[in-house]
């Protein structure tokens, strides 16, 4: 997965391609580079980040979208809102990437629903402004997992088809640099949750991924 932000305050890029002609270079040059998804966020999720507007969400992400798709790209867009997911599936995104788990918009579960298409479930506990005060934990593993369930059967229950489903713990995000260690080190322990399997992937940002397979 190649990463595109659009944003002007990324931790990992620090807004190098916020506009839109230069996103859209970075995600070409992605695929040309072997990427088999280009990942396009128009939200910052660095701690301390403010949430921009939806329509500035909109403005920034959905051009950026169209043109990678229009190149043949399998476009996946990092959005916690219902309405922008919707309208870059209408743009021929394919994976939507949703940090908050559907907790940040009532509206994001059913409309995944409804699409059938991939949705990534990350584990969450509040936006980026005050994320770090939520990093507190007992058993960080144990408070991980048990927090990701909830998301999956709501996901579930929803209407959402398992094999749609891709689970993220979210390494770093909310976490401390000790915890983060905690779930990296212990991250096998998400295979057990898989029929038939789960396995474990290094993500671009800093995070561990379960992906369903078979």
């Amino acid at each position: 997965m190649g990463i595109v932000n659009v944003t002007p305050d990324s931790f990992s890029d620090g807004g190098l391609s916020f506009a839109a002609g230069t996103a859209v270079t970075h995600g070409l040059a992605l695929l040309e580079q072997g990427a088999d998804i280009v990942d396009v966020g128009g939200e910052s999720t660095r701690p301390g980040a403010a949430r921009p507007p939806v329509e500035e969400e909109l403005r920034r992400v959905l051009p950026v979208v169209r043109e990678l798709a229009s190149a043949g790209a399998v476009v996946s867009v990092d959005t916690m809102r219902a309405e922008v997911a919707a309208r870059a599936l209408d743009l021929g995104a394919r994976l939507i990437n949703d940090v908050s788990g559907g907790l940040a918009d009532p509206g994001m579960l059913p409309l995944m629903a409804r699409a059938g298409t991939p949705y990534v479930v990350m584990h969450w506990r509040g936006h980026a402004a005050g994320m770090q005060a939520n990093a507190l934990y007992g058993d960080v593993v144990t408070d991980v997992l048990d927090e990701l369930r909830l998301r999956i059967e709501a996901a579930l229950e929803a209407g959402i088809a398992p094999g749609c489903l891709i689970v993220d713990p979210g390494l770093g995000s909310p976490r401390r640099p000790s915890t983060t260690g905690s779930c990296w080190a212990d991250s096998g322990r998400c295979v057990p949750w898989a029929t038939p399997s789960w396995s474990v992937h290094h993500a671009s940002r800093s995070w561990a991924t379960c992906w369903r397979t078979g």
